[in-house]
């Protein structure tokens, strides 16, 4: 939290200096209110309308240093809530496969949703009000000070006293916060759960009990929010109730003081002094309680959850000019054994295709050498450099992806080809038309940038996976994974999609269980996953055998 608020060093200082101002206007607002009370000892007319006057310059005084503080703080918390946004998605985005796929995708949403709504709503009001209310306590203390030391220490006394009270609400009340996001995170799963399957709970008929499921859960996240609520009101009243007995004994000492001559501007402006004193710090204190529960929300959203000191450090960048080589490579996932001491090579330029049966560890293997999955044993390298040395972002610069569930953006074909990236669009109609696109832009009236529906729904499956090739083409990449990438697709679409993505200039690793007669055979090698080990054949000698 401190780097967020110093990354803007000095206009912090000019926000604080800004929360200052309406501690100067309370202060005077206190001593014209005292002149005011005090001009009935004094009781003549002359007194009473030069007051009238003080009061009305106060309040003018009081309109414009309130506008001049709102000026001089909102830009600092306007920049600074986008960088938490920033680093909320951030860290999303830059987080490791393996981490990222502990959480719901929908758990993220709500942290960038709810989370920071949380935080913005509180963090910076709790702010405004801590240091506001810090201000005026130091300056009516320090005052007291000038006008009645015994008072003032007294006031000192009694606030450290109401400090460690209000300590002692602390955890509970970050412990609830915490607890109101996570409610929040499953909230927004079950939500995401039933609009997803929406269309199957309709036609089994189920779509009550899920309404009673969604129900439970909007009704375990409002009573949560009114459990937090609850819990620092009644912070407030404890500390309330406290300060108004701290100021019945201050009221009885300065009556006091009243009978021994003070006159009664200084009592009456003593008594809003420790007013001052008491009633902010008695705030101040579960409003910091709350404002420390807001940092544990920045933490949970935008601090990284990953243990950098179990890794090597990933320092070097990826370069393949010869060979991957996998040597006694193990891995299991969930306590199930995938791969045994197994080694293979993948030569730069080849077409290899993997088979095996259904949960061979087809999938998995890819993710290996995609860099997904670094929990192994053995040794994967590139061109003799150790993948666990090598950075990932460097990686994914030279790698693409066909999945058999493409996943396209709300947005132009252009963008979702180009993948925001800022490539000429020319390079972008060429990629198109070698993906077999072009006679789809022709249909269209805005062509390669006709906007898509959600996901693409407005394309055919075999227009979809020509996006993504088309993604692999402008990419220039190395190295191209598919995975069923024509699974989904009739046979006269497969056939071309697989001729496509056969003619592509880079080493392509590949999972289909279709075969193309004549085109299948064009891959170079099959690496066959079969009893946890990996066998390389030459493609034609492979499909001959299989064909016997």
């Amino acid at each position: 939290m401190k780097e967020l608020l110093l990354k803007r060093k000095s206009r912090f200082i000019f926000y604080i200096l800004a929360c200052f101002i309406p501690v100067l206007d309370n202060t005077l607002v206190n001593l014209v209110m005292s002149m005011i009370i005090g001009s009935i000892q004094v009781g003549t007319m002359e007194n009473f309308i030069r007051i009238c006057f003080i009061s009305l310059g106060v309040t003018v005084l009081g309109a414009v240093m309130y506008i001049v503080s709102r000026f001089m703080r909102i830009s600092f918390m306007r920049d600074t809530l986008l960088d938490v946004r920033l680093l909320a998605f951030d860290k999303i985005l830059n987080s490791s496969y393996k981490e990222f796929s502990k959480k719901s995708k929908d758990s993220y949403i709500s942290n960038l949703i709810n989370d920071i709504n949380i935080f913005e709503s509180n963090f910076f009001l709790q702010l405004i009000n801590v240091i506001f209310r810090g201000g005026v306590y130091v300056v009516s203390l320090t005052i007291i000070g000038f006008l009645d030391i015994k008072f003032a220490i007294g006031a000192f006394v009694i606030s450290i006293i109401l400090f460690f009270i209000s300590k002692s609400f602390e955890s509970k009340t970050v412990k609830l916060q915490e607890e109101v996001s996570e409610y929040n995170e499953n909230f927004a799963i079950e939500m995401s759960n039933t609009f997803n399957g929406l269309e199957i709970l309709k036609l089994n008929n189920i779509e009550d009990r899920f309404l009673s499921k969604a129900l439970k859960s909007i009704t375990g996240l409002e009573r949560k929010k009114f459990e937090f609520n609850i819990y620092t009101d009644s912070q407030r009243r404890i500390m309330e109730f406290l300060g108004f007995g701290f100021l019945i004994g201050s009221m009885v000492y300065l009556s006091t003081l009243l009978g021994k001559g003070m006159s009664l501007t200084k009592v009456t402006f003593m008594v809003q002094l420790a007013n001052g004193c008491i009633w902010n710090v008695t705030s101040i204190l579960p409003l910091f309680n709350q404002l420390k529960s807001s940092a544990k929300i920045y933490d949970k959203i935008t601090k990284s959850n990953e243990d950098d000191s179990v890794y090597i450090q990933k320092e070097k960048e990826f370069t393949f000019k010869n060979e991957i080589e996998v040597k006694n490579l193990y891995f299991e996932y969930e306590g199930k054994d995938i791969l045994k001491d197994t080694s293979f090579k993948i030569e730069k330029g080849k077409k290899y295709l993997l088979k095996g049966t259904s949960g061979a560890g087809k999938s998995t293997l890819i993710k290996l050498l995609s860099m997904i999955y670094d929990d192994y044993k053995g040794e994967i390298t590139v061109d003799g450099i150790d993948y666990r040395e090598i950075k990932e972002s460097s990686l994914n610069d030279k790698v693409s992806f066909i999945y058999q569930d493409v996943f396209l953006f709300e947005d132009t074909i252009y963008n979702n080809i180009a993948l925001y990236k800022s490539y000429d669009e020319g390079k972008i109609q060429e990629a198109a038309n070698k993906a077999g696109l072009d006679n789809l832009l022709q249909k269209k009236e805005n062509g390669i940038h006709e906007m898509l529906m959600e996901n693409g729904k407005n394309l055919s499956g075999g227009e979809r996976q020509r996006i993504s090739i088309a993604r692999a083409i402008v990419k220039d990449c190395e190295i191209l994974f598919v995975d069923e990438g024509t699974s989904s697709l009739d046979e006269e679409l497969g056939r071309k999609v697989e001729e496509t993505i056969l003619s592509l200039d880079c080493t392509v690793i590949a999972i289909s269980h279709r075969h193309y007669e004549g085109i299948t055979e064009k891959y170079d090698h099959v690496l066959e996953i079969k009893n946890n080990q990996i066998n390389e054949y030459n493609s034609n000698e492979y499909f001959m055998e299989v064909a016997i």
